[in-house]
């Protein structure tokens, strides 16, 4: 089963599509999450996605905006969106009957909660 950032990673990616490489990627988890996302733990689980077959990486074309440099390219695999599947399921699965997850319970701010 894939971790939690794992997870991230591979559901960005996917949503980024054909423009997924590290830095965009690393933008959308931080926007998404409101948390940190270090270059290394992200260049990390990229190649340990890409050894477990779950993402396919490769150079793009170097750019003038980013001073010559190429992109690491990112697609998900048809393994990575399985995998990705299972653990959404496992997560919806486990998460019944939570308060949070009740039908009709809303998402937001815990003062938002606190005032209903």
């Amino acid at each position: 089963m894939l971790g939690e950032f794992e997870y991230l990673l591979i559901t960005v990616a996917s949503g980024l599509g054909e423009n997924a490489y590290g830095a965009a990627i690393r933008e959308e988890i931080e926007a998404t999450t409101e948390r940190r996302c270090s270059l290394g733990a992200l260049y990390t689980t990229i190649d340990r996605l890409e050894k477990k077959g779950l993402l396919k990486t490769w150079m793009g074309e170097a750019t003038p905006q980013r001073g010559g440099r190429a992109k690491r390219m990112v697609q998900v695999t048809s393994q990575g969106v399985l995998a990705a599947k299972e653990f959404y399921d496992a997560v919806m699965r486990v998460s019944r009957g939570a308060s949070w997850a009740k039908s009709g319970a809303r998402s937001g701010t815990k003062a938002e909660a606190e005032s209903r």
